[in-house]
Parts: structure tokens; C-alpha cells; sequence
């Protein structure tokens, strides 16, 4: 039986936030933060999760998240802005079970 999860994500002005991520919903990364409200309205998933536009980047904190960036998410941080090592993008994680503790920090604004 599916279960909520939590992920702890750093907000855009420092605040950390441990929130309850649904695993049966089909969200990813950029959904929730959006649910939660965490970024300013209209600065984050631009694209509606498309991997087009950068605006949901995040950094991976922790060693939970074992999936590598997909091509789309390759290119499209090739070309954005404030990109690190552990760069990702929210749109193109998908929450499941095995990201429970997983803990993200929103990239400054594109």
C-alpha cells in the first residue's frame, strides 16, 4: 500500500521545510513544490514539467535520489543558469517510496 514520504526542501530564501510527499499521485519534485507553495507563484515550473525551461533546478543535498539526468534534463541544464554537479530538475524526479528522506534545495530564480 502506498504511503507518504518526506522531503525536506530548502526554499529560495534559506527556509527549510519538511513536507509530506504523496507516492500514489503521480507527482514529481516541481508538483510539490508547488503544492506546498515554497517558490514564488509563476517562478517555478514555467514549462508545466516539460524539461523546457530550468525554472524548477534543484540541488540534490543527500545520496537518496538514485536515478541519473535523463537527455531532455541534460540539455536543458546545459543551458541554464546556476547550475551545479548536483543540479537536477524537479520536474523530472518522480516521488516514490525509494526518495523518503530525500532532502533538495530550490535553485536561484532563472
Amino acid at each position: 500500500m502506498p504511503q507518504d514520504i518526506t522531503i525536506k526542501i530548502t526554499d529560495r530564501q534559506g527556509i527549510k521545510h519538511e513536507v509530506q510527499a504523496p507516492t500514489d499521485m503521480n507527482l514529481n519534485i516541481m508538483e510539490l513544490i508547488r503544492m506546498y507553495e515554497l517558490a514564488e507563484e509563476g517562478t517555478i515550473g514555467i514549462c508545466g514539467g516539460m524539461a523546457m525551461c530550468a525554472s524548477c533546478q534543484c540541488y540534490v543535498l543527500n545520496d537518496v535520489l538514485q536515478t541519473e539526468r535523463n537527455d531532455d534534463e541534460e540539455a536543458m541544464l546545459t543551458e541554464a543558469y546556476h547550475v551545479k554537479e548536483n543540479s537536477r530538475l524537479g520536474c523530472q524526479i518522480a516521488i516514490s517510496e525509494e526518495l523518503d528522506g530525500l532532502t533538495i534545495e530550490i535553485a536561484p530564480e532563472q
